[in-house]
Order: structure tokens, then sequence, then C-alpha cells
């Protein structure tokens, strides 16, 4: 091993062994590609990298040397097209495995990577090539996204479109551009402040926002993967999660790679628990992460006891909170615990139940040694234990892993970093002993006859309903009490809509939590309006209500 990883962080631990205290080291000139990926390859040629199959079997195994060399004449490609360092370029190429050595080749022309989801349609598309002038489009052959892209209109910045797939009239080849580039390359002078990665972040509100990372984002995640992820640098990691999404960034590159270890891709078009479940068990994979509805629906539809996953050592969870009675099925189930951890697209993981503390089912840990954390009450000041306040992270000054700006939009950015503190807008207590235990966004609290409720925990409740499949709970405007909780449903299969079962469920809530929490208004739907990223958008119910 070459230990890349501890040229740039300082750790300390205490008397128990636990990790104390955590420092990074963020050198002027650094560049992940260039001195973390070329480095590996040039000494470890044949250490693994990426390996990668499909549900037709094909599989293939890259090691740092094959990156390097891919990575290199992508750069060179990408030059030859005219493309300049600081320009912005979206890829949208799913779990194929081109988009690592295409996103290695941007970082080492100093381009801005957009990683972005194949589901975008035309208004999409548009709308986030004119908010951050992008120039070029590296994209697959899928589900019509090149006549999508054709049909855009109004979009002058776009220079270059570039496909994966079968020659097109209007589309260079990806596959033959990288295939004649030169794999001699020449480094380019980059500083660790330049951008170098962005994504658009779905919100409850609004239009996507633009988050930009510099290249201290790819140091922030080497905690990510050391004591979150736990991961083994002879092993080989699984973040289960697509390219255009920034779970991609903590779980399927910076992190894991620092820390030399394999990362596995698999490159499906429909989740299917048993066969995830099955890849997992063929592959050897050592370390996994997803979020708690795939870990539920490996334990409801994926007969876990039936796979073997003797090669898992460890398993985390984020995305969305988890359900204690997920961590205790699924710990039954494997003997393996789920280390939950929690951040945004703008950060690395913040909070998270790292390597030496022991997990509380539903917790989501405690503050990483990496950042400062505080609670927050609505007149700023900090919220002992018990009490509900927005999660903060200090700016003064700004540690690697956090965003530089919210691109083109100073307001908003401003607004949400302001004094010595990042606001998160996500609200949480922490016990006696400092772990911390979410309750929702700052727009989700419902405010009832002076109570404050967060959706989470009476969703969680309604998950264990045996009609229930999905559920968002939200607040509806009310003369009386401010606002009443509202539950919106969707059915299992089996079940119809009645008054009775309505009472049934308000029931089951009174039940089994604060009975000033059960949904007064009910609702059955047959679908939950959510965003790309599948998060429930109940800014959207809150507004249909209030019409």
């Amino acid at each position: 091993m070459r230990n890349v990883h501890a040229r740039y962080i300082k750790e300390e631990y205490n008397s128990k062994g636990r990790l104390c205290k955590y420092e990074m080291n963020t050198p002027e000139d650094f560049n992940f590609a260039y001195d973390v990926i070329d480095d590996i390859g040039v000494n470890e040629p044949s250490r693994r990298a990426l390996v990668w199959c499909e549900p037709s079997g094909n599989r293939r195994l890259f090691t740092f040397s094959d990156i390097k060399r891919l990575s290199d004449k992508a750069a060179n490609y990408f030059i030859s097209l005219g493309i300049k360092k600081g320009e912005p370029v979206m890829i949208i190429l799913k779990n194929r495995p081109h988009f690592w050595y295409v996103l290695m080749g941007l970082h080492k022309i100093g381009a801005i990577a957009i990683p972005a989801s194949f589901m975008l349609k035309k208004h999409d598309i548009e709308y986030r090539i004119n908010s951050a002038s992008i120039v070029a489009a590296v994209c697959i052959d899928c589900s019509d996204l090149p006549d999508t892209f054709d049909s855009v209109e109004n979009v002058p910045t776009l220079r270059y479109k570039v496909l994966l797939g079968e020659k097109r009239e209007g589309w260079e080849s990806l596959d033959e551009g990288i295939e004649n580039a030169s794999d001699v390359l020449q480094r380019i002078p980059i500083s660790v402040r330049d951008p170098m990665l962005m994504y658009f972040s779905s919100g409850t509100t609004g239009m996507p926002k633009m988050v930009m990372h510099d290249n201290t984002y790819s140091i922030g995640h080497i905690f990510t993967a050391k004591h979150w992820h736990n991961v083994d640098p002879d092993g080989l990691h699984y973040t289960i999660a697509d390219t255009g999404w920034a779970k991609v960034a903590w779980g399927k590159i910076y992190g894991q790679w620092f820390m030399e270890t394999a990362i596995f891709a698999y490159d499906y078009e429909r989740f299917v628990p048993d066969d995830i479940l099955d890849v997992i068990s063929k592959n050897g994979v050592t370390s996994l992460c997803c979020p708690p509805t795939m870990f539920r629906m490996f334990l409801n539809d994926g007969n876990v006891k039936n796979h073997d996953l003797s090669s898992l050592k460890y398993t985390t969870v984020a995305g969305e909170a988890l359900n204690p009675d997920i961590y205790d099925r699924w710990y039954e189930a494997t003997g393996l615990k789920l280390m939950e951890g929690f951040g945004q697209t703008e950060t690395t993981v913040v909070i998270c139940n790292y390597t030496g503390i022991e997990p509380r089912p539903g917790s989501m840990g405690k503050p990483s040694p990496q950042y400062v954390i505080d609670l927050l009450d609505s007149d700023g000041n900090s919220c002992p234990p018990g009490v509900s306040g927005e999660i903060v992270i200090g700016i003064d000054p700004k540690p690697a892993g956090l965003m530089v700006e919210y691109y083109r939009d100073p307001g908003r950015t401003a607004t949400i970093m302001s004094g010595r503190w990042m606001h998160t807008g996500d609200v949480a207590w922490k016990d006696e002993d400092g772990y911390i235990w979410y309750v929702s966004r700052n727009d989700d609290i419902i405010k009832s006859s002076g109570y404050r409720i967060g959706p989470f925990e009476i969703e969680s409740v309604l998950a264990h309903h045996p009609a229930v499949k999905e559920s968002a709970v939200t607040g509806v405007p009310d003369e009386i009490r401010g606002q009443l909780v509202k539950a919106t449903i969707v059915l299992k299969d089996g079940y119809e809509p009645s008054d009775e079962l309505k009472k049934n469920i308000q029931n089951y809530v009174k039940k089994e939590t604060a009975p000033y929490k059960y949904p007064r208004v009910v609702e059955f739907v047959s679908i939950l309006p959510k965003t790309l990223s599948g998060k429930i958008k109940r800014a959207d119910i809150r507004k249909e209500d209030n019409k």
C-alpha cells in the first residue's frame, strides 16, 4: 500500500482508541487525479481500482494503472475538442466504467465536472445548460437521451456533444475519441481552490441549486471512507447509487480511492433485491452502503438468509433517516450493524456512527471530528440535550469538504453561510451522551397546538402498519390548531381506501406514538410526488393543500 491518504490527514486518538482529533492538509497544487490515481497507478499498477459488471454476466476489472492511462487519454481527447480549464461539462454515463475515467480526465484538465441523471427531460437539460453555461455534454445512448438533447433549444454555450454508443449525426464518439487520443499527458497546473465538481441539488422548493466544490472536496472524503464506510484497502466497496447523484462522490470515487480500496459498480436497469444480494455474494463485496429503503427491500423481498453474505464485513446507511426496526432486522439477519451517517450535497459526511462508536438504532451518530457541529435554536443559541435545533457547521475557518458556494447565487449562499456557521436547514436533537437524532427539515416542521412535530417519527410508525406501502406527513392549515397533521398514504396491493381503514390507521398511530401526533387528516393516493433522486416532495403536497 502507498498510504496516500496519510499525506493529507493528521489523526489523534484518546486512551480508549477512539478518534478524537482530525486535521486535513490541502497542498496548494493538489489535484486528486494526478496525486492519488496517478501515484497509485505508477507505483502499484496492478492494484484493483474498479470492478464492473452487468446482469448479462459481462465483467471487467480496471487497475489503477488502467484508470491512469484511460484518464490521460480522456484528458487529451477533451483538450483536442477545445475544452478548457474552468469550463463546465455535464456527464451522464449511468454506471458505465467510462464514468470514472472521464471524470478523472476532466479533473486533469481543470474542467468543472457536472454529473447528472439519465432521467432528465428537455426542460431539465435546458435549465442546467443555461444556468451553468455548460460547454459540453458526455452522454450515454439510453432512454432517448440523445433525442432529448437534440431537441433542446436556446442553449448557446453548448459547443460539444459526445456520445457513448453508436455513431450519431451531430455527436462525437466517446470511445473513438479516447481510443485515438495519446496516453501521454503533461501535468496541467491547477490550484486546490479551483472549482472541480458541481451538482444540481434537488430541493423541496424552487429550481435545483448549483452546488460548487473545489479540489479540497476530495480530501474531505477521506474521513467518509476511512472512518464511516470503514473500507478495507484490499477489499471491495459497493455504494448503491447512479453516477448522476452526489452519493457517488461519497461512496464510489474519492474517499475509497484515497484508501486504495476497489470500487464495485453493478450496471443494472432495475433494482431487484435478490439480484443485488447475488452480485454482492458472487463478487466478494466487503463493505456496503445504501439508503434505508434498499435495506428494507433486501429484508422484505430479497430473502437475505438465502444468500451467502459472509464476505460483507461492514454496512452503512444514509440518504434518509433510519428506522430502528430495519436496524434490528438487518442485524438479526446478518450480524452486521447499520452505521448511519448524515450529510448533504453541500458537504461530506457530517454526523455519523464512525469507527469506535457503538451505534444507537435511530441515531445518526456523533459529529465527525472533521467538523465543528452545533444545534441552534431560532435565536441562535446552542440547544441543551433533549431540545431540537438546526444543525449548523462551523465555517471559521471553512474545512475541506464543504461547498464553495451556490454557483451564481450569492444571495442564497450568504443566507446559509453567515457569520460562524453554515446552516443546513435540518433539525435534530442530541442526548446526554452526544448522540444526535434526526427530526426533520426546517420547512417540514409541523406546528400544531403549540407542538413542534417532525414528520419522520410519524412516517416511521406508519411504515409498520400492514396496509401502508409509503407515506408522507405534512401540516395543513387549521384555524384552531394552526396546523393539523396530515398523512398522504399509498396503500399496499390488496387494500382499498375506506373510512374504516382511515380510522384504523389513525388509531394505530395514536397507539404507537404520542396521541397529539396522530394524523387528523388522511388522504389515500396512488403515487407520492418525488424528486428525480427519489426524495418525497412534501412541499408539493403542502402547495396543493394551501390552494
